[in-house]
């Protein structure tokens, strides 16, 4: 990575992620400055990781060659109108994960001539296994787009989108996609135990099957239908599983009804976000 200095603004949950991925890829902890306004997590971030904290926003910012967005969605707009003077003069890289907030709105805060990226990554970053969708207008160079790369992947894969509508379903899909696959895996663990298995030992079992079939599909070429299909004998019991999922193609258009109604409050939040934070 060739940026020197990196400000994360926001030291939460997403701005831990970051800065724990970030040292363990080999960045200089000296070299990242975190922006929050509390003392505990400004505490332990120093603790944990040997960053330079301050509650200050632009002391964080000062010198920084890449500033990352990491505060509420509602809070972002107020957080980089404080920096407009500094970005204007720095022309620092802007990357915001804060979610459903749209490239206008970022430009409008930042100025027109500082480069803006939005990242949306999930809550598996926190443990290094994160998914980001990303996303550049046009006039973003590539040298903005590599140090924006190599932050995000920091925690986990990252894809580039082709348009920024594409983070709705971004959203969707990986944002609340881990929710999904908890919930099934409670509802397997829920009928286990209504089928006569102790509550630990079904637990246990789902837990580990969610991690395992996480693991191969990842160390996979990633062809979902295959490894759905090596797990299924002809006449056994995962086929007599699938055939009740599949019943009148019930679970796909569930679904996609599901996905769709996520890349809609994706769409509704942003405008809620950007017209609140403009005010």
């Amino acid at each position: 990575m060739d940026t020197p200095e990196i400000a994360i603004i926001g030291g939460g949950n997403m701005g831990r992620a970051l800065i724990g991925g970030l040292v363990a890829r080999g960045a200089a902890p000296g070299s990242i400055r975190v922006g929050e306004a509390i003392a505990s997590c400004r505490e332990g971030l120093e603790r944990d990781f040997g960053v330079v904290t301050t509650a200050e926003n632009a002391q964080a910012a000062s010198g920084a060659g890449v500033i990352v967005v990491c505060v509420k969605p509602q809070d972002a707009g107020a957080a980089l109108r404080s920096l407009r003077p500094q970005l204007a003069a720095s022309r620092a890289l802007v990357i915001s994960v804060a979610a459903g907030i749209q490239v206008s709105s970022l430009q409008a805060w930042c100025g027109p001539e500082v480069p803006v990226v939005r990242a949306m990554p999930n809550r598996p970053a926190l443990v290094g296994a994160g998914a980001s969708g990303l996303y550049a207008p046009a006039g973003v160079d590539q040298r903005c787009r590599d140090r924006a790369e190599a932050i995000m992947s920091a925690v986990g894969a990252i894809v580039w989108l082709r348009a920024e509508e594409e983070l709705d379903t971004v959203t969707a899909l990986s944002g609340s996609g881990p929710a999904y696959f908890f919930y099934l895996a409670e509802l397997m663990m829920q009928a286990a135990v209504e089928l006569g298995l102790e509550e630990s030992t079904a637990r246990t079992l789902a837990v580990q099957t969610l991690y395992g079939a996480g693991r191969l599909a990842h160390e996979s070429d990633g062809d979902l239908a295959r490894l759905r299909a090596e797990v299924t004998s002809k006449g056994g019991t995962t086929e007599a599983a699938l055939k009740v999922f599949g019943a009148g193609e019930a679970l796909p258009a569930l679904v996609t009804r599901a996905l769709t109604a996520a890349a809609d409050r994706g769409r509704e939040l942003a405008c809620q976000f950007g017209a609140e934070a403009r005010r």
